[in-house]
């Protein structure tokens, strides 16, 4: 998990590859937002096979799609070249690896299902911690693309050694390994036929998008917010990543068991005022405030694995484990309409206005749309699903 977040730490890459190519903001997050994309349709058609394969040989197959993505990036000569291997080569390679852990985690405890899931994500959200400054230290020292190819290597080395320990419990095990309960906890098992016809798939599926819509935005702007918005040096906010990155590991298990406390709608309504209150801020400080730029932007970091962990233990609460993999694999696709819509507007409204501020409205405006929709397609009904 660790070598898949790298792509969290792409705001490091995104000012050097401006550079590099002498391109614009909405042009240098074309390969974040591919890459993204491609993340959640691989997601969703690596979810239909969990059952057929070992989550190894799943594991090593995307592994070597990463490790290729990174570095035939190296090799790249344009900001086209760079987003069809680093968005759709290393984006297809993380998105079937992505599917493996999460689906191992919640057969082995179902019974702490969101703690469990977002436990394993964990790695994945604390990984610009390490990688954040890695890259900024082998760019100063070798240039973007040499980069890109020292860390293709290096991940095409370790996710095929550190995919080892996975495995599926037996039928019948449940729980910690070496303890067994032959009853599931999870009762309810909806198809993934039967849950598009309910009224909180709408619901989940759409607050998704909009949940990582604001924070794939807002982690892709996180070093050019810093240097242009805020001032300060991009030594300094490659450092502030390391932050950043620990708010985002910690939102994963800290929704995931808020999820498993309160219910799903409730977990939602608190991201977005979160991220109402964050937007707020920067908002009343204007530029230049480093303090508020730290409180907002880990806040950010925080939702956005929070929704990483709400939206996979929705899904086994509402649908249960049986067709999770499949379930959850649809569910996040939502995860990819979320980049292409999050990324392109935020480069669209920094072209045209120059100013982050228009985008501290949009979030603000988004979240407000958020509750009306949880309001609408889960309160109405008492918590109880409805077929439509």
């Amino acid at each position: 998990m660790l070598c898949l977040g790298t792509v969290y730490s792409f705001s490091v890459f995104r000012i050097s590859i401006e550079s590099h190519f002498q391109i614009g903001s909405t042009e240098s997050g074309l390969p974040y937002m591919t890459a993204l994309i491609f993340y959640a349709l691989f997601m969703f058609l690596t979810g239909k096979h969990l059952e057929k394969f070992s989550p190894r040989a799943i594991i090593c197959a995307g592994g070597f799609l990463v490790s290729l993505g990174w570095i035939l990036s190296s090799f790249a000569t344009n900001i086209t070249f760079l987003t069809l291997t680093y968005g759709c080569i290393s984006g297809a390679g993380v998105g079937i690896v992505y599917a493996a852990p999460m689906t191992v985690a919640a057969k082995w405890f179902p019974e702490k299902k969101g703690f469990a899931v977002g436990m394993v994500l964990v790695g994945f959200g604390l990984s610009p911690l390490i990688t954040a400054p890695l890259a900024r230290f082998l760019i100063n020292a070798h240039g973007i693309m040499t980069t890109f190819l020292i860390l293709g290597i290096g991940f095409g080395i370790l996710i095929p050694i550190l995919s080892y320990p996975f495995k599926y419990p037996k039928p019948g095990a449940y729980g910690r390994p070496g303890e067994h309960n032959e009853i599931e906890p999870i009762a309810v098992n909806i198809s993934t036929k039967e849950m598009l016809s309910t009224r909180s798939f709408k619901g989940l599926y759409l607050n998704f998008i909009i949940g990582t819509m604001i924070g794939l935005m807002m982690i892709g702007l996180t070093a050019n917010a810093g240097v242009e918005y805020i001032g300060s040096e991009p030594g300094r906010v490659a450092q502030l990543m390391a932050v950043f990155a620990v708010c985002n590991g910690l939102g994963r298990p800290l929704f995931g068991w808020i999820t498993d406390k309160l219910t799903p709608p409730k977990a939602m309504v608190l991201s977005y005022a979160l991220l109402i209150g964050s937007s707020t801020l920067l908002i009343a400080a204007g530029k230049n405030n480093e303090a508020v730029y730290v409180i907002s932007f880990a806040l950010y970091w925080l939702n956005l694995g929070g929704w990483l962990a709400i939206a996979p233990t929705s899904t086994l609460q509402l649908y249960g484990l049986k067709w999770y993999g499949r379930n959850y694999g649809l569910v996040f696709t939502a995860y990819g309409i979320g980049a292409l819509t999050g990324v392109s507007t935020s480069g669209i409204l920094l072209d045209m206005h120059g100013n982050y501020i228009y985008i501290f409205y949009f979030i603000i405006a988004l979240c407000l749309v958020g509750i009306y929709i949880t309001k609408k397609f889960f309160a109405e009904h008492g918590g109880k699903d409805v077929h439509i």
